[in-house]
């Protein structure tokens, strides 16, 4: 799985595709670094929409990726959480730390 990256006006988005695990760890970060250093994005959304499995590596890049964005000024989301993947964020406690839509 390769994350793909939308742009629209002020909102970054990176669309996930298949399971969010450490075998895709170089990609997201990749992704996310295009977002996070783009002046013109104010927020970024992570689509979790055709993502059926996530991982503790995958927890452990969404909260890196928080870390940054805070530092770099932005809005961070994630959206579009099928119920398996809501689960795993809430037994995490993710819906403390993240806007989840």
């Amino acid at each position: 799985m390769k994350p793909i990256v939308k742009i629209e006006g002020k909102k970054g988005s990176i669309v996930l595709v298949g399971q969010f695990d450490f075998n895709v760890h170089k990609d997201f970060r990749a992704a996310s670094q295009e977002l996070l250093e783009s002046s013109a994005i104010t927020s970024i959304e992570v689509d979790f929409e055709q993502v059926p499995y996530l991982d503790s590596s995958a927890l452990g890049m969404l909260l890196l990726l928080k870390e940054r964005a805070g530092a770099a000024g932005k809005d961070l989301a994630l959206v579009n959480c099928r119920d398996t993947v809501r689960q795993v964020l809430e037994i995490a406690c993710f819906t403390k730390l993240f806007t989840i839509r």
